[in-house]
């Protein structure tokens, strides 16, 4: 029922494939060269490659001109509109989530995403990496078994630099950790140290800056180590028992209900990661590619992250920092490939991640 939810939420806007997208992408100036295709996909009456190229260039840090360039400030402002998350304004129940004991337990697999997350891989009882890949798709997803491992490690200098997040995990000794946060960043030059909103780092309300603009709230783990989704203050959430929180947003998914997203979410394709929990306790960690253009990977939107968590049971789920923060670092190596908004492969300096300790 919850994944009928999504699907109908995309019939309205037919979606490029990606390979139509990437191919656009690529070519797109030698269109606009030839004059009348080109002004005929900028303002034609068909609206995906407008849509497209709107959402996905004002969510990147240096290409917001490819918008800009072409469409007024209404027109865009129009597009965004009506490409959005719409969340449900719901807050976690923590009631709802029930730990299951899995190896006292007969498992019967609800499908094949089911039997992904529970079959743990041999000698491995903390963690198991799910690649994702298909329909020009390509990323992972990390099921943790004990969610009391799931906790934030931020900069050694948050508040005045970031630090990359492969440096961050070496310096909590963390075996998985993903970047967690948005930062501060204005004129989109700043050295990632000022995290948005509210830090929490077990039970010490460390970082209480400006919020960002992306819906959403509070992402953080209780001392009962439940996921809670929530709109408080950082001094409200440290009395509700919340050990470990970043803010950011939107959220995606709250008490098993997808929020409804309008298009393609207003974010367009590009790097994302998200953070989930499961009915049963299991902690999600999603993060997809993007901008490899070369290998046809030109990144996930808001509905492509919905289902995805939705299909691996997640509960509840938020949307974290994209773009070239978005990374995925197990045992010390970054696995995912990550590409900045100058074509290297790379990432940038982070305030905070989410991290996994033994």
């Amino acid at each position: 029922m919850k994944k009928e939810k999504v699907e109908k939420q995309k019939k309205p806007h037919k979606k490029l494939s990606k390979a139509c997208k990437i191919t656009i992408a690529i070519f797109a100036s030698l269109f606009i060269l030839a004059g009348s295709s080109g002004l005929f996909l900028l303002y034609g009456p068909y609206g995906n490659f407008r849509n497209w190229l709107i959402t996905t260039a004002m969510t990147t840090m240096n290409h917001q001109y490819l918008a800009t360039w072409f469409y007024s400030d209404e027109t865009i402002q129009k597009v965004l509109d009506q490409n959005k998350v719409i969340e449900s304004g719901e807050d976690t129940n923590t009631e709802l989530i029930q730990f299951i004991d899995y190896d006292n337990t007969v498992v019967t697999y609800k499908n094949k995403y089911d039997k992904e997350v529970l079959t743990k891989d041999e000698g491995n009882d903390l963690y198991k990496i799910i690649p994702i890949t298909g329909n020009g798709l390509r990323g992972y997803l990390v099921a943790i078994y004990d969610p009391s491992k799931v906790k934030v490690g931020t900069s050694a200098y948050m508040g005045r630099s970031g630090q990359m997040l492969t440096t961050i995990a070496q310096n909590t000794n963390a075996v998985i950790a993903m970047n967690a946060s948005g930062f501060i960043d204005p004129e989109y030059n700043s050295n990632g140290g000022v995290p948005h909103g509210v830090v929490i780092k077990d039970g010490v309300l460390v970082s209480n800056e400006m919020k960002s603009n992306n819906g959403g709230g509070i992402i953080g783990f209780t001392s009962d180590n439940k996921l809670v989704l929530t709109r408080m203050t950082g001094r409200e959430a440290l009395a509700a028992g919340i050990r470990d929180a970043v803010e950011f947003g939107p959220f995606l998914i709250v008490n098993g209900e997808p929020s409804f997203i309008r298009g393609n979410g207003g974010w367009g394709d590009a790097p994302r990661s998200a953070i989930g929990q499961r009915k049963d306790g299991i902690v999600l960690f999603l993060v997809m590619d993007g901008r490899d253009y070369a290998n046809g990977i030109l990144g996930a939107d808001m509905v492509d992250m919905t289902e995805i968590l939705m299909n691996y049971g997640a509960y509840n789920a938020a949307n974290l920092d994209g773009g070239t923060s978005s990374g995925l670092v197990v045992n010390g190596n970054l696995i995912n490939k990550p590409v900045n908004g100058n074509g290297q492969n790379q990432t940038r300096p982070i305030p905070n991640a989410w991290i996994v300790v033994e």
